[in-house]
């Protein structure tokens, strides 16, 4: 097996919740064990030090051109989206990613046989559901996440809608990645318990008119307090999880 990139602690205070039990090599890797909610929304996303987490007019998916394809952040997304019962994402996202799959598998191979085992002792199907919103119907149905499995929320929604649609299909671990503006609409809400970002050492710079949007959009948050509960690097990347309520 591929060696996997190592995340080193710089500090590290989440101990509240479940003890997942990562498997030796994911815990080695992860720099410790991972304790979530067993009743949780939480989310995911690669920023740049100026605050720039998707484009308008990329010609691939923005988080691999944020990252600067980041093998530990690869490695990051598919942990989370292995310890979750569900993923939810905006139309924006699934139709940016005309190929991809959001499985945890998909994003990081490597550790195919690590997620899949950790997901058999969490007790969760083989993989994640997909979930995508959109408010007007104007999506790819033939999408291979959806073929794949994957179902859509429509019509428009308030955010307790949203997480609800999921919760009834049995989902208690809920991981949202983005886009911005349904993240923006969550957080909002109070519905976002944790978010795990990651800070990419990039600078793309901004001007009017250029379609690049930062970590939330849409919404005035006033200033809504996040508590760090923990803070990892990989070379120039740093992995940051906060508490968000």
């Amino acid at each position: 097996m591929q060696t996997l990139p190592q995340l080193e602690v710089l500090f590290d205070s989440a101990r509240s919740g479940v003890r997942l039990g990562l498997p030796g090599a994911l815990l080695r890797a992860h720099g410790g064990d991972l304790w979530l909610a067993p009743d949780c929304v939480i989310s995911n996303f690669v920023e740049s030090v100026d605050g720039v987490v998707a484009f308008s007019t990329a010609a691939s998916e923005s988080g691999g051109i944020v990252s600067g394809g980041s093998e530990a952040d690869r490695f990051l997304m598919g942990l989370l989206r292995a310890c979750a019962g569900a993923v939810l994402i905006g139309a924006g996202t699934l139709r940016a990613a005309p190929r991809d799959l959001w499985f945890p598998e998909s994003i990081y191979p490597p550790a195919a046989a690590l997620y899949a085992e950790l997901r058999r002792a969490l007790g969760l199907p083989e993989r994640p559901v997909l979930y995508a919103v959109t408010g007007s119907g104007k999506v790819d149905r033939g999408h291979p996440a959806l073929r794949a499995g994957g179902g859509l929320i429509e019509g428009r929604r308030l955010p307790g809608e949203i997480v609800e649609a999921v919760r009834r299909d049995g989902h208690r671990r809920v991981l949202c990645e983005g886009g911005p503006g349904l993240f923006a609409e969550l957080l909002a809400a109070r519905l976002i318990d944790e978010l795990f970002l990651t800070l990419s050492p990039r600078v793309f710079g901004r001007w009017a008119g250029d379609g690049r949007k930062s970590l939330t959009d849409g919404r005035d948050l006033a200033g809504a307090p996040l508590e760090l509960r923990s803070a990892r690097r990989n070379g120039g990347h740093l992995f940051l999880r906060y508490r968000c309520r």
